[in-house]
């Protein structure tokens, strides 16, 4: 991986070799303003001759790559990896204060305004019918690009690793690989006209009927009809499942039991091997993504997947999202390149909340002093959440503390375990800091 290098007045020049930077920050010729990625600054005045530059980048729903060329030659590459938890973290933080309001603790009030309209309910059974008050809830407006948290997320971190890698060099030019998938053809290849608003389930009153007459009003556990039916989600909605028809089952309530959910047992089975469909949640982000790369990056070449498979191919490289960005900067040639992948996690660091799922009881006195979690722990003495640090011969990155110890996680998020035991928990006089991190984890591969 080439250093990156800046000059006497902060301006990119062109980036250089680990050995010519290793010879300058020995010369004290140059100070280090950045170590991930490694970026030093020369404190001396030179010609500052510069050549041109192309960063190319391959978008994507979960992974990005990034690569920088010159002439024939591949000066870096990288893959970043975005964040897929913040819708799950978001629906935790309303069971959280959801919880806190039915218990009556101190909660944040609810965003939303009501309003009490009086309207007449019709009776039924020994209930008779008459007026009645009726709490209906008013939100606000959404402002115009809003787009949900999950998605926003992403396309923000997105544009944050563009504009870092193109603030790094020279007479740069941007080449950006995007997609534009049609959802509805990749789901039915034959589909084509009006059929475009019907649909799979067209001419049924909703998705769980036209389930019920797919699977011919037969559970698929049993194989029994007539029973009471119900549609089972193949892939849990813990899991990301969608409510997609491709999804759903027809399993009756004797078979849709609690056990028969739990890992080994047939229905998990059913997601886990045999019954796994295809999901389709990363053709409509990536147009979403299109569009906004259009308006935020005006002056950039944009590119198709049609056109740099064929280019990657021609200089024989691997499917990978960094190779698909080397090959969407255009270079016909490859004379040299770097054997070394900038590998990019972003880390969370921790929740903010003072307050647990459930609640703590036996307490004698009210709590007017909260006090943060354990797990919680910000920092234990000089270490930090996600400092850089290797132990038992591995690096990983510090997840969590517990006492004077700690959780240790590598690049992967596996824990790093004590050599011939499994329990997770290090010592913290067992660490080797290498370096403090903010809320992302770089890894050389």
């Amino acid at each position: 991986m080439r250093v990156f290098v800046r000059n006497l007045r902060g301006e990119p020049l062109m980036p250089c070799s680990t050995r010519k930077a290793r010879i300058l920050l020995k010369e004290q010729k140059a100070i280090i303003v950045r170590y991930s990625p490694f970026t030093i600054q020369l404190s001396y005045t030179t010609g500052e001759t510069t050549q041109e530059t192309k960063l190319g980048i391959d978008l994507g729903a979960k992974h990005m790559g990034a690569a920088v060329t010159s002439d024939e030659k591949v000066l870096g590459k990288a893959e970043i990896e975005l964040r897929q938890d913040v819708k799950s973290n978001l629906e935790t933080k309303k069971i959280y204060r959801r919880s806190r309001r039915n218990r009556k603790t101190r909660y944040r009030k609810s965003k939303f305004k009501y309003k009490t309209k009086r309207v007449y309910v019709e009776g039924k059974g020994k209930k008779k019918g008459g007026y009645r008050n009726i709490s209906i809830s008013f939100t606000s407006s959404r402002p115009k690009g809003w787009l949900p948290p999950s998605i926003q997320s992403r396309i923000n971190n997105t544009f944050h690793w563009i504009d870092t890698f193109y603030s790094f060099l020279p007479t740069c030019t941007l080449h950006i690989e995007v997609g534009k998938f049609d959802v509805q053809k990749m789901m039915n290849p034959d589909m084509q006209g009006k059929e475009y608003q019907e649909g799979d389930t067209f001419g049924y009153y909703d998705v769980r009927y036209f389930v019920f007459a797919r699977d011919n009003y037969t559970c698929q556990v049993c194989k029994k009809k007539g029973g009471i039916l119900q549609t089972h989600h193949i892939i849990y909605r813990s899991h990301d499942g969608s409510h997609a028809a491709s999804n759903l089952i027809t399993v009756c309530t004797i078979c849709h039991t609690h056990e028969n959910h739990q890992e080994g047992n047939i229905l998990w089975k059913w997601m886990v091997e045999k019954k796994k469909t295809k999901r389709y949640k990363e053709g409509p982000f990536m147009n979403i993504l299109r569009r906004r790369i259009f308006d935020q990056y005006s002056d950039a070449h944009i590119t198709y997947g049609s056109i740099t498979t064929p280019r990657r191919k021609e200089l024989q490289l691997e499917k990978t999202h960094y190779h698909d960005a080397i090959a969407a900067t255009g270079i016909t040639n490859i004379k040299e390149s770097t054997s070394n992948v900038l590998y990019i996690k972003q880390f969370r660091k921790k929740k903010r909340s003072l307050h647990e799922a459930t609640a703590r009881k036996g307490r004698k006195e009210k709590n007017r002093t909260a006090t943060r979690n354990e797990k919680n722990t910000k920092s234990v003495g000089s270490w930090h959440l996600n400092d850089k640090v290797c132990v038992f011969g591995q690096v990983g990155w510090i997840s969590g503390f517990s006492g004077q110890s700690c959780y240790v996680k590598n690049i992967q998020g596996d824990y790093i375990t004590v050599p011939g035991k499994s329990y997770k928990q290090v010592n913290l006089s067992r660490l080797e800091l290498i370096c403090h991190n903010n809320n992302w984890q770089f890894s050389v591969l």
